[in-house]
């Protein structure tokens, strides 16, 4: 927790994402969170997105953070690598009914989002909906636990 009482995020992209990354960054710390990021230092056209969304994915699974974003060009890619993650729920959002579905039933920790199809204040409002609620545990407790153990 930073001096706001709130979790820090951490955020990584490639390039096809790095337009919508930094304004990102910019926004949730315009907000007051702390903001690690884990993309190249600069705008790099030969960085591959599944380094980045592992990152993310890895550093959410292990417990430093307690949540992520992952950025590519449509999403895809970096929410196959993350999910590949043992412990890491990434859901590609789109909307942000989406998000606030993924966490409440799929207690999604990581958050994946397109740069090339996703205008800055889409993903502002789909963060703020993800951001906004909370996993309903319940049934779907049973179903993310199976998420977590089958492979």
């Amino acid at each position: 927790m930073n001096q706001n009482g709130l979790s820090p995020v951490i955020i990584g992209s490639d390039h096809a994402g790095w337009e919508l990354k930094e304004a990102v960054k910019e926004y949730l710390t315009g907000k007051g969170f702390t903001v690690e990021d884990v993309s190249e230092p600069k705008l790099n056209p030969e960085d591959d997105y599944p380094e980045f969304a592992f990152k993310v994915a890895k550093a959410v699974a292990s417990g430093k953070f307690e949540r992520g974003i992952s950025i590519c060009g449509t999403g895809i890619g970096a929410s196959i690598a993350a999910n590949r993650v043992r412990g890491a729920r990434a859901a590609l959002c789109v909307t942000p009914e989406m998000a606030r579905m993924a966490k409440r039933h799929n207690n999604a920790n990581v958050l994946v989002l397109g740069g090339r199809i996703t205008l800055p204040e889409q993903a502002f409002m789909i963060i703020d909906a993800w951001m906004s609620v909370h996993f309903e545990g319940g049934r779907h407790s049973r179903r993310v636990q199976l998420l977590d153990t089958l492979e």
